[in-house]
């Protein structure tokens, strides 16, 4: 299955929100490579990305799953107060807006963090 496939086949909200969070890592990393990793759509933030250098979604019932990796989620613990998080993931409310400015930063800090390795 390839990342496309499994968005389509989600419930039409959770679609939605999927596509719009792979169009924000997108524009904050272009060449970035999309792929699969745990059955979830990942992206490599840098060439031959493991997965500790990805980024990861996954839709539920109620909410997206986002993983950006732990120290983005400490860097950005402040913004992300509204939110369920856990150790390197925030949940992402169907029925909420994505937050587009806060998750290009959080991509792009990620990124940045990587280059900087």
């Amino acid at each position: 299955m390839t990342a496309a496939e499994y968005i389509d086949s989600q419930p039409p909200e959770a679609a939605r929100l999927l596509r719009e969070l792979r169009d924000c890592i997108l524009q904050a990393v272009p060449a970035a490579e999309e792929l699969m990793n745990y059955g979830i759509p990942a992206y490599a933030l840098v060439p031959g990305g493991k997965r500790d250098q990805q980024v990861m979604m996954a839709a539920y019932k109620k909410h997206i799953g986002f993983y950006p990796h732990p120290a983005v989620i400490e860097e950005f613990a402040d913004q992300l107060e509204d939110y369920k998080q856990g150790k390197g993931s925030i949940q992402l409310p169907l029925d909420k807006p994505l937050p587009r400015k806060l998750i290009l930063a959080m991509v792009t800090f990620r990124h940045q963090s990587l280059l900087a390795e």
